[in-house]
């Protein structure tokens, strides 16, 4: 599975998750904010080693680039070493990285990938269709596999000669490109599991040691995706937000990934700290079972959503470092449906609903939760509050994160989720909602939201398509398992030297290959 810290980076698409477009200058605030991207007069720097805190814990550590990585420090690691086929672009949804190019048939259905010029491995070997078939087959034999990979089959992964990889889909697939950038990280053919702590990838950055989940990168000097500034990448691991930016405060380490609004505040009057925030770049939202359970119907799922106070969720929980949502994911796609009715709170409608539906107010609810990212227990806490006053008792349970993803996810009838990346509509639509979804967090099978995702899958026309996805959203705002109360900032803290940082939000802050030191 992709996790939430992924995409979830869930593509899921863990979160440090595919990303839509850049952010302007990626939202960057503070007394130091210019010097993260660079100002125009500065000229990159070759040298140094950067210092890059990231989420984890050391019991989750994994090697493997195709297994479930639920620490984000592990899929920062992999993300500079091996290359998916497509990243997340500065001016599009999709940009090309191990694939130089593709190329859709008139039905949609079968893609065809060109490898990149001069892409090899870092042993030197040339990097073939057969590499990248090897590696999409392993992907999508994984537990995970067919939402890592929508639409296709084993089968449908091919070579047609040394330099191109076809994929066909079961049904039309206009946004296929756009499924392939975050997890389709490629191994040589036949790399055998016990040799992935050293297998060569082909990514920017290459191993020099690891230890207990912190590793040290050294640049890859004929790495075929540009020039490289930095000498190297130490990633080191830290269990909490404020762990990281105690480290990043006291000069322990130059970048803290994935702060949080805390942290933040906390360095708002340091001079020598930038804060670089990407808006709206996290999604928190609480999940309803609707296969079955207490919250299997729709009026009670919508009386929860109208007893939630979302201002004050986005100014108790995120601090302010954030925005009210409207229950549909994806809110940074252009194609987010702007025109839906704003929920607001409605107490009175949410009790009368709850009384129509018969709903059981004896009975106290457990909702699941973790304390894996800033923010996310708190969360659960004061969502309990505020459902109290439409008569919902609500009791908050936390869970270590190995069994809240062992136990719980994908099964409680009542638990928080995290997706951290602001995604397409339709990369949310295919990863967690359509009825078979391998990650369907709510157990949702809606044929008429199927059909709108096919529909808006199966045509190119801008205009058609807008419109499809203008129904599915409707469909996913009025009958999903989600309450989407809001969606927070992405974090980030830098020391003052740090440039060249991505701007792209979600996991987009992943690609640091262009990252330099201005010291």
């Amino acid at each position: 599975m992709l996790t939430r810290r992924q995409l979830l980076w869930t593509g899921a698409g863990i979160g440090l998750a595919g990303v839509l477009a850049a952010c302007g200058n990626g939202g960057q605030t503070g007394p130091a904010a210019v010097s993260a991207s660079g100002s125009a007069a500065e000229q990159p720097r070759t040298g140094g080693t950067l210092r890059v805190g990231a989420l984890g814990r050391a019991s989750a550590v994994t090697r493997d680039p195709h297994g479930t990585q639920t620490n984000e420090s592990d899929y920062l690691i992999i993300s500079l070493l091996y290359d998916t086929l497509t990243v997340p672009g500065e001016t599009s949804n999709t940009a090309p990285r191990l694939a130089g190019a593709w190329k859709a048939s008139e039905d949609l259905k079968t893609w065809r990938f060109t490898i990149a010029d001069g892409a090899a491995f870092h042993d030197g070997t040339p990097v073939t269709a057969d590499d990248v078939v090897w590696s999409l087959k392993r992907l999508r034999a994984t537990p995970a596999g067919a939402s890592r990979l929508p639409g296709i089959q084993p089968s449908g992964i091919t070579a047609e000669d040394a330099k191109t990889v076809v994929l066909v889909s079961d049904y039309p697939n206009a946004d296929l490109p756009l499924l392939t950038r975050l997890t389709t990280f490629v191994l040589k053919k036949d790399t055998k599991d016990d040799a992935l702590a050293t297998a060569p990838g082909t990514g920017p950055f290459k191993l020099d040691w690891f230890r207990d989940g912190n590793a040290r990168l050294v640049r890859n000097d004929n790495w075929y995706g540009g020039k490289v500034y930095l000498d190297a990448i130490e990633v080191r691991i830290f269990e909490s937000p404020q762990a990281m930016a105690n480290a990043l405060l006291a000069g322990q380490i130059d970048v803290a990934s994935n702060v949080g609004a805390v942290a933040a505040r906390t360095a708002e009057s340091r001079q020598d700290i930038q804060i670089l925030r990407r808006p709206n770049d996290m999604a928190m939202p609480i999940v309803m079972r609707t296969a079955d359970g207490p919250f299997a119907d729709p009026k009670v799922r919508e009386a929860l959503r109208l007893a939630v106070d979302r201002e004050a969720m986005v100014k108790q929980v995120l601090s302010g470092y954030g925005t009210v949502a409207n229950d549909v994911l994806g809110t940074g796609d252009p194609a987010y449906a702007k025109d839906l009715p704003q929920r607001t709170r409605d107490l009175a409608k949410a009790k009368s609903l709850l009384a129509e539906a018969g709903f059981d107010l004896s009975k106290t609810y457990d909702l699941v939760t973790t304390e894996d990212i800033s923010g996310l227990a708190e969360s659960a806490t004061l969502f309990a509050t505020q459902v109290g006053e439409a008569g919902v008792k609500i009791n908050v349970v936390k869970q270590d994160s190995a069994v809240f993803w062992d136990k719980t996810w994908l099964k409680a009838p009542l638990y928080t989720t995290y997706w951290g990346t602001n995604d397409s509509v339709v990369f949310f639509a295919s990863k967690t909602m359509l009825s078979d979804a391998g990650q369907n967090e709510a157990g949702w099978k809606e044929p008429a939201f199927d059909e709108a995702y096919r529909e808006a899958m199966a045509t190119a026309d801008t205009a058609k398509r807008s419109e499809a996805l203008r129904k599915l959203q409707q469909i996913e705002y009025e009958k999903s398992g989600y309450l989407l109360w809001g969606m927070a900032d992405g974090i980030d803290l830098a020391g003052s030297a740090v440039r060249g940082l991505p701007k792209l939000p979600g996991y987009g802050r992943v690609q640091l290959e262009k990252a330099w030191l201005a010291r």
